[in-house]
């Protein structure tokens, strides 16, 4: 069964609210083999002009909204079949660091669903803006491929 790709458009995701904490960064940098010290020291990361750890860029992109109960919730409550997904596509736009201390909310919404491939393929497209206060932070988008065999017969 297809998305409504116009229902989709209109879907509201829960924002999901998240708090930066320096033992998630000092962790996080250690797991992806980051050894500048201002990843885990305050004093190193001040005195190369940060005001607290600097969240690695790819700390907010690849783990956090994994971190979810259901990261394809949004999905399936679209009518997308979990079974028959693949990951497609991610792309970043990063516009400022993220710092130790500061609170941050995850926008997300469906930006796009379309079909290709004589609707072998259909396509979700999900946005998430990361926002401190009012500034953007991140602009990621995540496609999620759904495969309609039944449309090749």
């Amino acid at each position: 069964m297809y998305i409504d790709r116009d229902a989709a458009l209109q879907h509201p995701i829960a924002s999901m609210p998240f708090e930066v904490e320096r033992g998630r960064i000092r962790f996080f940098a250690r797991t992806i083999g980051l050894t500048d010290p201002i990843y885990s020291d305050v004093e190193a990361a001040r005195a190369a002009g940060h005001r607290d750890l600097p969240a690695p860029l790819t700390f907010l992109s690849n783990s956090l909204e994994l971190e979810l109960p259901h990261p394809l919730g949004w999905l399936e409550e679209v009518g997308g079949d979990l079974t028959k997904t693949t990951h497609a596509e991610q792309a970043f736009t990063y516009h400022s660091l993220a710092y130790a201390g500061d609170s941050l909310l995850f926008e997300r919404r469906i930006i796009d669903v379309y079909t290709k491939k004589g609707g072998a393929l259909e396509f979700a497209v999900k946005q998430t803006k990361v926002k401190r206060d009012t500034e953007l932070l991140l602009e990621a988008r995540c496609i999620i491929a759904l495969r309609h065999p039944e449309a090749l017969k």
